[in-house]
């Protein structure tokens, strides 16, 4: 059976050099890099080695870096502490932020005198900016702002640099979940006035389990796990050396290759737009995914022609097929909880479609696309 990996959103590929160089760690730097002695002292070296070449991606220093297990737990580290620690009384999000970022910030208002504000987007799921302004200019309270930068389902691409530059005229701290953007898009936080992101290694072709948090340099973040000192005293715990290891081998191969790797993967999704649309000319797409200008490269995200009925099969199908994709409503894999962002965005009508989101990288391929958009149309008419 032909296998198509078209969900790269979720997790992504490891690059072979990457298991090379983990598979090197894990032999040679086995040491605990707090301890004292020799081993210790060669696995410290490693893993300061990696901070610097992941800082300098990102041109900050290497002690605004932060290793985590994930973008999740990166999230949950500097939203906490910005209201525990940091005094801020107000948070402005979007209603289509990960989960990550919204369930946290609804458990900090369920437990403290946090206010939370959710800037208005338009009916394509784009933050409107001049809200946002609106939002910060009446606060009187110290707020932290957190808007994604790509949004993992619809892949709508947020202005980072005037998002940040709105915030810093009202004194706002600003937070974002760069996971979908970090290896696939340039981000210099010396020029970006950005105080707090977060990414996740497994979506940039590296290994899950590990990531890292950008916090600004004497932000006032306090740790969210307690115990030992590793990190700064802000991430308790002894770091897994390999992994990242593996983490700034991956985000390194990704910005070197970024020059040819991008180019290829917007043909891919450009391919797979044009197909569909021969193919299938009734299907619409969700939030601004087939706006080059307005969203990533590597996400699609389609609204299928079909009955709510049929829609129940539609993964599983697809699964049989060899194809991995994510479903984006309730139709399917009977869930009874559908899609945030595509609730805030669609009406009751297409809710009860189906929506799939299709995420891709370098290891694509346009016949991938075509054998994809047979099985979707073969669906579709039958």
């Amino acid at each position: 059976m032909k296998k198509v990996y078209f969900d790269n959103a979720a997790t992504t590929q490891i690059r072979e050099e990457v298991i090379l160089r983990m598979s090197e760690v894990l032999k040679s730097d086995y040491g605990n890099p707090s301890s004292s002695h020799s081993f210790g002292r060669s696995a410290k070296s490693l893993l300061e080695n990696c901070r610097k070449e992941i800082a300098a991606h990102f041109n900050v220093s290497s002690a605004e870096i932060i290793f985590t297990s994930g973008g999740t737990e990166a999230d949950n580290l500097i939203l906490n502490s910005c209201v525990k620690d940091l005094g801020v009384t107000r948070i402005i999000t979007s209603r289509i932020e990960h989960h990550a970022v919204l369930y946290t910030i609804q458990n900090l208002k369920a437990t403290t005198n946090l206010m939370v504000d959710y800037v208005k987007l338009d009916d394509r799921g784009m933050v409107d900016y001049n809200h946002l302004e609106t939002l910060l200019k009446d606060s009187k309270s110290k707020t932290l702002v957190s808007l994604m930068h790509v949004n993992n389902e619809i892949g709508n691409k947020v202005n980072l640099a005037l998002v940040a530059e709105i915030c810093k005229k009202y004194n706002a701290l600003l937070h974002s979940d760069t996971v979908q953007s970090v290896g696939y898009y340039p981000l210099d936080f010396s020029e970006i006035p950005i105080d707090f992101t977060v990414a996740s290694a497994h979506k940039f072709h590296g290994p899950k389990g590990v990531g890292f948090a950008f916090i600004r340099k004497n932000s006032g973040i306090r740790s969210l796990i307690r115990g030992g000192e590793q990190e700064r005293g802000l991430r308790a715990g002894t770091e897994a050396v390999y992994a990242i290891a593996g983490m700034a081998k991956a985000i390194e191969m990704s910005y070197d290759n970024l020059k040819e790797e991008n180019p290829y993967i917007t043909s891919i999704k450009e391919y797979f737009i044009d197909r569909v649309l021969q193919e299938i000319p009734t299907i619409k797409f969700n939030g601004y995914c087939s706006d080059f200008e307005n969203s990533t490269y590597k996400i699609v995200n389609i609204l299928l022609p079909i009955s709510s009925e049929r829609a129940t099969m539609l993964l599983f199908q697809l699964d049989l097929k060899g194809i991995a994709c994510s479903k984006g409503s309730a139709c399917q894999s009977g869930s009874t909880k559908g899609s945030h962002v595509l609730t805030e965005i669609l009406s009751d009508e297409n809710l009860s479609k189906p929506s799939m989101r299709f995420s891709f990288s370098s290891y694509n391929t346009k016949e991938e696309v075509d054998y994809v958009v047979d099985v979707l149309k073969e669906f579709v008419s039958s």
